[in-house]
């Protein structure tokens, strides 16, 4: 069954109602990763270590997983307007509560009451869009919305550095006061829920308690293994092997309990239509190579090259303006062009930039770290709303909600999933390379006996006595050998990253043709 468009069901102008959702849903989307860089600041303050300062990102990831899936549900139960509001409310509400905890306990608590507000608005605002849009002009809005779904977690982390050094970790949070409330203001007096929703609601809902239940163990214990397990050392942890079988046991009963619900939480049948579930694949992939490239970079750039954070943030920065520049090609290309092309385009070009990445080196200059970013970012810009057009080609509008809350799912939990593997292969392959190279580091090796007997001399004719010089030449190799061997494990990475977004390609010629317009456009 095809989707039935309805047309736009208010007479406010749908740019405004446009605005009216990014707002919170990019301060939502911006809380994501906006706190990364203040976890020593926001530890130090509140007598904490920075291990236990990072259950500030996990409780706020693990309770906006929970939520994303049931946005669909809850819409229909309460209204999606109201249901809206209140999650912009609590939101707000929280992020005050954030700025003030007096206790790390508090600000996690705080941010568990955050991360359940906000994690519904991504896809309650691509519901809310497509309908407000005529047909013609949905590419070009949701072209804007990505805008700011893709640019929020590639500032957050250089805002978030920057509000700390310049006045206080506290005001990563209290700046979403203002938005909030302009948000809750510009939602009551603008947006509508359309009739079909209105009319569903009359008829008795029954919440299916046991999906939610389950819903909520396997996605908090898979979000708790990926946050936690480099720091715990994964599968040699108690905890981490702990929450990998309830994550396996959850996962798995829910789907085979929500396929027997005639109401369920998250319709899992929705995974039937085969372009809906390969697009869903497809963003879960996207998920992953984005938010994982976006983290190491910046690692790679202030531990390897010296980079402040304001530099590094220099050098990602022009990756955003980018996509801006190019998602409004994108809308209108989606309306003129296969969708399939246009994705397989944007997987090409990010993994030219990616490998651009592969071949990095401790001696890059700025000009060329930033020009392999801005590739990346190109591709990147082709993929959001193309996979999504392919995705909802045949989507009913009644399911729109639905199938909004499983496509921001695979694309969080793929940025979970691609953070963690990123991290766990940088540290795992440093440690492959460091204990190649320090093989050859032996009074055998005629290159290392070489490069000792120089930087020695070197030393000596600068003041150094013999065995001082020794001693430290040795130190210089091994810094060296450190430095090299993490230079690796970052091409490794990056190479990795290429290949994955280059796997995908064989994948979109599964999808069916999707004629230009056919369907509703989302966009992430």
């Amino acid at each position: 069954m095809g989707p039935s468009l309805a047309k736009p069901h208010s007479d406010v102008n749908p740019w405004v109602i446009a605005a009216t959702v990014m707002l919170a849903t990019f301060m939502e989307v911006l809380d994501t990763s906006v706190a990364n860089v203040s976890l020593p600041h926001i530890a130090g303050n509140l007598s904490a270590s920075v291990d236990e300062s990072t259950w500030v990102l996990t409780s706020y990831l693990v309770a906006n997983g929970i939520i994303l899936p049931m946005s669909g549900f809850l819409s229909l139960m309460f209204g999606r307007k109201r249901f809206y509001m209140t999650c912009v409310l609590l939101f707000t509400l929280s992020s005050v509560a954030c700025g003030l905890a007096p206790s790390l306990g508090l600000l996690v608590f705080f941010r568990i009451l955050q991360g359940l507000g906000g994690g519904a608005l991504q896809p309650i605002s691509q519901a809310i869009l497509v309908e407000s849009f005529p047909q013609e002009k949905q590419g070009m809005a949701m072209a804007v919305y990505g805008m700011g779904v893709v640019v929020a977690p590639i500032i957050g982390p250089t805002l978030g550095g920057w509000i700390t050094d310049n006045y206080s970790w506290r005001w990563i949070f209290l700046i979403n006061i203002p938005v909030g409330i302009l948000s809750l203001a510009m939602t009551y007096l603008m947006v509508k829920d359309p009739p079909y929703l209105a009319e569903r609601r009359q008829k008795k809902i029954r919440i299916d308690y046991g999906g939610i239940g389950l819903l909520v163990l396997g996605l908090a214990s898979f979000e708790l293994m990926l946050d936690q397990g480099q720091r715990e050392d994964w599968f040699s942890s108690r905890m981490i092997v702990t929450a990998a079988v309830l994550a396996v046991l959850g996962l798995v009963a829910v789907v085979v309990w929500e396929l027997r619900q005639k109401e369920p939480i998250v319709d899992f049948r929705m995974l039937k239509d085969r372009n809906f579930a390969i697009a869903t694949g497809a963003m879960f992939l996207l998920g992953f190579v984005l938010y994982s490239s976006t983290a190491m970079l910046p690692i790679y750039l202030q531990t390897l090259m010296g980079y402040n954070a304001t530099t590094s943030g220099e050098v990602i920065s022009p990756g955003g303006i980018a996509i801006i520049l190019m998602m409004p090609l994108v809308g209108r290309l989606v309306g003129k062009v296969d969708a399939r092309w246009l994705v397989i385009f944007g997987l090409s070009v990010s993994a030219a930039g990616l490998l651009q990445m592969a071949h990095f080196n401790l001696e890059i200059d700025f000009r060329t770290a930033v020009i392999a970013r801005i590739v990346q970012s190109v591709g990147l810009a082709f993929l959001f709303i193309p996979i999504n057009v392919s995705a909802f080609s045949s989507v009913p509008k009644e399911k729109t909600n639905y199938a909004t809350g499983l496509v921001n799912l695979a694309r969080n939990f793929g940025g979970s999933s691609g953070i963690a593997l990123a991290t766990t292969m940088l540290s795992r392959r440093s440690q492959f390379h460091q204990a190649n190279m320090v093989g050859h580091l032996t009074p055998l090796d005629a290159n290392y006996q070489s490069t000792l007997h120089g930087l020695t001399q070197a030393l000596i004719q600068r003041g150094s006595d013999a065995t001082q010089a020794l001693n430290q030449a040795q130190a210089m190799i091994y810094g060296m050998v450190q430095r090299q061997s993490m230079m690796r494990a970052f091409v490794d990475v990056f190479w990795l990253l290429a290949m994955v977004f280059l796997a995908v390609v064989p994948l979109v010629f599964l999808m069916k043709k999707v004629q230009p317009h056919k369907g509703p456009v989302m966009a992430e």
